[in-house]
C-alpha cells in the first residue's frame, strides 16, 4: 500500500589496510584443524562468517578429538604452511589474522618469520591446552610462541590457565594477568 523503506544494509567495518576490491574482510585463521568442529579452524571460521568477514585457513596440525579427549595430533610441515599461506596471501589477501593452536617451536618459527614480512593486524591466541586437558602446545614452544609471536601480535587474548601458566601466577586477578602478559611484549592483552 504505502511506501516501504528496507533498513539500511549493515557491512562489517573496514579494517585500516582492507583492499577496496573487496566488501567483506578477509580474515585467516592460522591454527590446528579440530574433527570435533568445536575449536580450532572450525570455530575461528564460524566465528568469521558471523562476523561477516571471508575466513581463510592455513591448517598447521591435524587433530583427532571430540569433546572429551584428543586422540592424535598430526603436524603439518612447514614447506606446506608455508604454501598455504603464500597462497593466500599472494592472491586473495589478508586484511587481518588470527594464530590459534601452533603445537610446537618449528611451526611457530615458521608462522613468525612468514608473519614478519606480513604488516596485517594478528591477534594470537596463545593455545596451550584442549578443554579435554591435552596439551596442545609443546612445553618447548612456550618460550618460542612469546618471544617470537607477541612481538608480531595487535593483542594477545589467553584464556585465565594459560595466562596463569604464561605469568606463573595461579589465581591472580585478570588485570594482573593482563599486565604481566603485557609485560612479555604483547602489544595489548585480553584475558578470556
Amino acid at each position: 500500500q504505502g511506501f516501504r523503506q528496507e533498513p539500511p544494509v549493515s557491512h562489517p567495518p573496514r579494517l585500516p589496510n582492507m583492499r577496496r576490491d573487496r566488501p567483506v574482510p578477509a580474515v585467516l585463521s592460522i591454527a590446528g584443524s579440530d574433527s570435533g568442529g568445536g575449536a580450532g579452524i572450525q570455530a575461528d571460521l564460524k566465528a568469521f562468517a558471523a562476523a561477516g568477514c571471508h575466513g581463510m585457513s592455513a591448517i598447521v596440525a591435524l587433530t583427532a578429538q571430540n569433546t572429551r579427549v584428543v586422540t592424535a595430533v598430526y603436524e603439518t610441515p612447514p614447506d606446506l604452511i608455508r604454501a598455504q599461506l603464500d597462497a593466500v596471501f599472494s592472491d586473495i589477501g589478508v586484511d587481518a589474522a588470527k594464530t590459534g593452536m601452533l603445537f610446537s617451536r618449528e611451526t611457530i618459527e615458521t608462522v613468525a618469520n612468514y608473519l614478519s614480512g606480513q604488516p596485517v593486524p594478528l591477534v594470537v591466541d596463545p593455545v596451550m591446552i584442549a578443554s579435554s586437558g591435552a596439551a596442545l602446545l609443546r612445553a618447548d614452544a612456550v618460550e618460542t610462541l612469546v618471544g617470537r609471536l607477541f612481538p608480531l601480535a595487535t593483542v594477545v587474548t589467553p584464556n585465565l590457565p594459560e595466562a596463569e601458566t604464561l605469568t606463573g601466577l595461579p589465581g591472580a586477578p585478570r588485570r594482573v594477568l593482563a599486565e604481566q602478559v603485557h609485560e612479555l611484549g604483547a602489544a595489548a592483552v585480553i584475558v578470556t
